[in-house]
């Protein structure tokens, strides 16, 4: 498999950011919706006789309509059983169109040119939100960005979606809301809260604990208007020190002021002594980094001066030394697993 490695630095140091960036309101989310129905008017490349689920469902659909047709003696292959996924959107209204996945679960080799028959979608609790109908397009799904392959048993019905039960949620009449950070940490919570506190010149927002900060409507707004000032408010976020891997394209993606602990590493046919000091030595051989990092080629030693010691400055090392991406991501997985990298580490 080819690799393509990509470093890119950021600075972890406080940033000023709108709040509505860093956090969510509770209770104001998405919900996921599902159903199962069919997929009618294909060429030949629905289900086979083997998919018996889908058999007995044309059954029962031609039973609905009164024509009484037992499934052994259905052998149409221009039909294809589906699930059916959406996501609803916060306060969605009767009548709200949106767009629906269609996905086949038995043998059918394309969707294409299918109609999608009346679906209903329900919720976790059982109810039945929406409903869903209409032509199943193919390129549809891979335009919304599912990538550049083609997967003719996945489909999207553009406004297919019916929204028919309303999620009630009345935000108007309410005195207490809670904001919920997209990242835990008792710094943010306290710096919203403050932020949030300052900008009012009174107590509205209390941290409750490193996500929740509970807020509380000023008499004179409505909790429409005052979370809509809430979001727009300017405050200090200081991000978590992160690294993450894709290790299906190599990249790596790392703070610059991740420090990590001078090692010994061995990995393969690669071996490195990573060595803090004052003065960085001029032995023979030596390849300069930067500024602060020296590689001794005679015996892979990398000499750093003290306090330099990154995830960044290591990584430009391994590559100097030859090491490809892909060795670079398990020598990071490793040092993570033995404590010498403290940031969290996330690999996708």
């Amino acid at each position: 498999m080819k690799y393509f490695f990509f470093l890119l630095l950021l600075f972890s140091t406080l940033n000023a950011t709108k709040i509505t960036d860093v956090s969510s309101i509770v209770g104001v989310r998405e919900n996921q919706i599902i159903g199962y129905s069919l997929v009618v008017g294909l060429k030949k490349t629905g289900d086979g006789t083997t998919s018996r689920f889908t058999l007995q469902s044309i059954s029962n659909m031609l039973r609905a309509m009164n024509i009484d047709m037992q499934p052994i003696d259905i052998k149409s292959k221009n039909v294809a059983a589906v699930v059916v996924t959406a996501t609803m959107k916060p306060f969605a209204r009767q009548g709200d169109k949106f767009d629906v996945i269609v996905s086949s679960i038995g043998d059918a080799k394309s969707l294409e040119g299918g109609t999608l028959l009346m679906t209903p979608l329900k919720g976790v609790d059982g109810k039945i939100y929406a409903l869903a109908q209409g032509s199943v397009s193919i390129g549809g799904l891979n335009a919304r960005g599912a990538g550049s392959e083609t997967h003719p048993t996945t489909g999207t019905v553009l406004n297919g979606g019916f929204i028919e039960r309303e999620i009630p949620i009345d935000m108007y009449h309410q005195e207490y809301a809670t904001l919920s950070l997209k990242e835990s940490g008792f710094t943010n919570a306290v710096a919203v809260q403050n932020a949030v506190n300052n900008y009012y010149n009174t107590q509205v927002a209390v941290a409750m604990d490193s996500r929740s900060i509970k807020l509380k409507r000023p008499q004179n707004r409505s909790m429409v208007e005052f979370l809509a000032e809430v979001q727009e408010i300017d405050m200090e976020y200081k991000p978590k020190n992160k690294i993450v891997i894709n290790e299906r394209t190599g990249t790596i993606v790392a703070g610059v002021d991740i420090k990590l602990k001078p090692i010994i590493l061995t990995h393969g046919d690669i071996t490195i002594k990573v060595v803090e000091q004052k003065d960085l030595p001029s032995p023979n051989g030596s390849m300069k980094v930067d500024e602060n990092m020296v590689i001794g080629l005679n015996e892979n030693e990398v000499y750093t001066k003290e306090g330099t010691t990154t995830v960044a400055n290591l990584v430009r090392s391994l590559q100097k030394l030859g090491a490809t991406p892909k060795d670079i991501i398990s020598i990071l997985e490793a040092m993570k697993s033995a404590g010498s990298i403290s940031a969290d580490l996330q690999v996708m």
